[in-house]
């Protein structure tokens, strides 16, 4: 007989990471999505350069942990994979819901969205499913789901909200034909509303840029 694939709903508990605190002198939100490999609390370490007074960062975890080259010594985790994408989708999305509702973000704070790799296409479905007002988002060295449409992004206020695409022009993950690809999604998505940003290097995050964005988003009074 052939097999039945089946499911069930359960509750399960995740952890994530945040650094500083939110006092009267905290003016923004970071909201920062890590790539595949990653673990939430060392990703953090990316934005410890930010004036700890006026940034307070939140790092969610990937839910699915497993042992980086085969050591079992260090520990990754992965956001989604192409199994059962639809219902992981759901799962992702329950999740960030129930972080952003524990922490319950003062309203007159700036809120900046910061996805790499893998994160960006979390970011991204997050993003047009809960329509969040951002002031940034940053989308670095990953690719944006391809069911993502116009409509999708059609609610942003591009005057509010800045849109930043980052990569190296090293990056092994975007071959010509890749980098062409995601160039069409992203003029067809933003309407040229989002500012292109490479840098020399590969495939990395590199906190000198966290840090220019930072001073740039500071001089536009956001």
């Amino acid at each position: 007989m052939p097999h039945i694939e089946r499911s069930v709903t359960y509750t399960t508990e995740n952890t994530y990471i945040t650094l500083n605190e939110i006092t009267p002198k905290t003016k923004n939100i970071w909201l920062t999505f890590h790539g595949i490999g990653y673990l939430s609390r060392y990703f953090v370490k990316y934005f410890e350069s930010l004036d700890p007074d006026e940034n307070y960062i939140v790092a969610p975890q990937a839910p699915s942990k497993y042992y980086l080259k085969n050591e079992y010594k260090y520990v990754g985790a992965s956001w989604l994979t192409k199994e059962n994408t639809a219902a992981e989708i759901e799962n992702l999305i329950n999740y960030l819901d129930a972080v952003l509702d524990s922490e319950k973000f003062p309203n007159n704070l700036n809120l900046n969205l910061f996805g790499f790799s893998q994160g960006v296409s979390v970011l991204t479905r997050w993003l047009v499913r809960k329509k969040l007002t951002c002031n940034l988002v940053v989308l670095y060295a990953g690719g944006i789901p391809n069911e993502l449409t116009e409509k999708d992004f059609a609610f942003m206020d591009f005057d509010q909200t800045k849109i930043k695409i980052i990569y190296g022009d090293k990056d092994k993950f975007l071959t010509p034909d890749r980098l062409e690809t995601e160039h069409r999604k992203i003029e067809n998505l933003f309407r040229g509303h989002a500012e292109i940003i490479t840098f020399k290097g590969g495939h990395e995050v590199k906190p000198k840029i966290i840090q220019k964005l930072m001073r740039e988003f500071t001089k536009l009074g956001a």
